[in-house]
C-alpha cells in the first residue's frame, strides 16, 4: 500500500501571523537534556552517549484550530439539534477511518461555495454513489496558498445545503483542503452585515448536525477519486471544540 500525508506541518508561526493564528514551539536541544538530567538527577552528562540528553518540545502557544484539525459539533454551536453539543473526545472512533472520496471543486472561485448540485454532478462525473461513513474531501486546490498572509481568504467553501445532503447521505466527516469549511469568511461577513440577518455568517458550521469536518488538509492532488481508506483521528483533548489530527490517505 501506499500512503499520503494529508496533514500540515506544525512548525513555529513566522513573523506577522496573527495571534489566534500563531504557534511557538519551544525547542531543548540535546545538551538542554543533558541539563536537566544533573539538575534533576545529579548525573554528569558524561553519562549520556555522547554526552548528549533528551530533546524535547514545548508548545508555548497551539491553538486546536491552528493545523490539520478535525472540528468537533461543540465548535459549532453549544447545542445541535435541541442536545448539548458534543466535544472532540466523544465522537466516535468509527468516523475517523473509512473510504475516502474526493469532490474536485478547483473550478470555483474563492467564495463561490459547492453547492448540492455542485457535489452531485461531480458524483456522477466520478461515478460513485456515496454511503454511509465515507470520508468526503472537498479538493479547491489552496492547500498551494498554505502559510501566506492570503490563505484564510481563499476556498470555495462548501453551502449549508450542501452540507446538509452529505449529512443526509450518511457522512458524518467532511474535509477540504482551504482554511475553513465555509466560503471564506470576510466574503461571509459582507452579505451578513449588508442583510443583517443570521444563516449567512458561518453557515454551513452552523447548520445545527452533529457532523465533523476537517480543515487544512493538503496533498488531495495525489489522490484518486475514490478507492482509498483515509485515517484522521483527532487529538483526544478534554472538552474540545476541535483536535489536531494526522490525516493520511492509504491507497492500495
Amino acid at each position: 500500500m501506499r500512503m499520503v500525508d494529508l496533514s500540515t506541518l506544525i512548525a513555529p508561526s513566522p513573523e506577522g501571523t496573527p495571534p489566534f493564528e500563531r504557534t511557538d514551539i519551544a525547542y531543548l536541544p540535546h545538551a538542554g537534556g543533558a541539563a536537566q538530567a544533573q539538575a534533576i538527577l545529579k548525573v554528569p552528562p558524561s553519562v549520556f552517549r555522547h554526552a548528549e540528553g533528551w530533546a524535547t518540545e514545548e508548545f508555548t502557544k497551539f491553538g486546536t484550530h491552528n493545523s490539520t484539525h478535525v472540528d468537533a459539533p461543540w465548535h459549532y454551536n453549544s447545542e445541535i439539534g435541541g442536545q448539548r453539543a458534543q466535544t472532540i473526545d466523544e465522537l466516535p472512533l468509527e468516523w475517523f477511518f473509512g473510504d475516502g472520496v474526493v469532490l474536485d471543486m478547483r473550478h470555483k472561485a474563492d467564495g463561490e461555495a459547492m453547492t448540492i448540485e455542485d457535489a452531485q454532478n461531480e458524483l456522477a462525473r466520478i461515478s460513485y454513489t456515496l454511503k454511509p461513513l465515507d470520508i468526503v474531501l472537498v479538493r479547491t486546490g489552496r492547500d498551494e496558498f498554505y502559510g501566506r498572509p492570503d490563505y484564510i481568504f481563499r476556498g470555495c467553501g462548501v453551502t449549508a445545503e450542501a452540507t446538509r445532503w452529505l449529512y443526509e447521505q450518511g457522512v458524518r466527516v467532511m474535509g477540504i483542503d482551504a482554511w475553513g469549511w465555509d466560503a471564506p469568511l470576510d466574503k461571509q461577513a459582507k452579505e451578513a452585515l449588508i442583510k443583517q440577518a443570521p444563516g449567512i455568517f458561518w453557515a454551513a458550521h452552523q447548520v445545527d448536525l452533529p457532523y465533523a469536518q476537517i480543515e487544512r488538509l493538503v496533498n488531495l492532488s495525489e489522490l484518486p477519486p475514490f478507492g482509498f481508506k483515509v485515517s484522521c483521528f483527532p487529538l483526544k483533548i478534554k472538552s474540545g471544540s476541535a483536535g489536531p489530527t494526522r490525516a493520511v490517505a492509504i491507497l492500495p
